[in-house]
């Protein structure tokens, strides 16, 4: 009995090996674009209106992602720390736990392996760092931002992560078109230009270089926020690698306490919509 469960258990074994070579081997057929990845695989540059914020903030955020045939969950953490009075900053971010399900039909469209994760699912860790370089009412505010996203998410073999880094360099361009006397209500014009990369698994094209882009409007109301971008990047293979977003943001601020609605829906090669509630604390 007790050599019978032992081959029984090395069959197996070799069974579960020649399956993970198997996918392993087949990891080619994978596209390394948004438009064949997982809702948080590509991280979208945030505008920031040109100007950074002075204080700490720590942010706990829960989303949801739809589109036909996936349906994913996640919960994201975010702590930005101001350097230098405010004049340079760093972000660490990433999805802690990610929960999905696919349909067969886009499993098979991306070349995955499952419909839904057998074991917890984990996102990259993204570090943002940025330098103001202008502050001037009349003309401009610019910061510059250099940022990387690395290779610490899951499951790839399910084209939900790359477990490859991305990195990219932007501006950022600010400037108040109105605002009252007494500084409570303001609308606000800003935009974002830069260049972003990541690898692929491709022998000839180890990496596409993209352009990114964005232009949004905003305004606040005493403790309301609100705020509308577009938003996308651009890259050259034409492999589904040239996904537009819009993007809305309506937060209420008391005492340091910031409540977050997001919705964010894909215009090209990101199908996804994204709807999130987020609580913020500043320091």
């Amino acid at each position: 009995m007790k050599r019978f469960c032992y081959w029984i258990i090395c069959l197996l074994c070799c069974f579960s090996t020649l399956q993970a070579e198997e996918w392993y081997e087949k990891r080619q057929y994978l596209t390394y674009s948004p438009r064949y990845f997982g809702a948080n695989a590509f991280p979208f540059p945030e505008l920031m209106g040109g100007k950074l914020p002075a204080h700490w903030e720590v942010e706990v955020r829960g989303e949801y992602h739809t589109m036909p045939g996936d349906q994913t969950k996640d919960l994201f953490a975010r702590i930005y720390i101001p350097i230098a009075g405010g004049k340079a900053g760093v972000t660490v971010s990433g999805v802690i736990q990610e929960w999905y399900k696919t349909s067969e039909a886009v499993r098979d469209e991306r070349h995955a392996v499952d419909v839904k994760s057998p074991i917890p699912c984990f996102g990259d860790v993204i570090v943002n760092c940025y330098y103001q370089v202008l502050r001037n009412a009349k003309w401009a505010d610019i910061l510059v931002s250099a940022n990387i996203k690395t290779a610490s998410g899951g499951r790839l073999c399910d084209a939900r992560y790359t477990d490859a880094a991305s990195y990219w360099f932007d501006a950022n361009f600010g400037r108040n078109l109105w605002q009252s006397g007494d500084q409570k209500a303001s609308i606000r014009l800003d935009a974002l230009l830069g260049f972003y990369c990541w690898m692929t698994n491709q022998e000839d094209n180890r990496q596409n270089d993209a352009f990114c882009y964005g232009v949004g409007i905003s305004g606040t109301w005493r403790s309301f926020f609100l705020k509308c971008d577009w938003s996308g990047f651009r890259g050259y293979q034409k492999n589904g690698d040239r996904p537009m977003l819009f993007r809305a943001k309506l937060e209420y601020e008391i005492k340091k306490n910031i409540i977050s609605f997001r919705y964010r829906h894909g215009l090209q090669d990101f199908q996804y919509d994204t709807y999130s509630l987020a609580y913020i604390r500043c320091f």
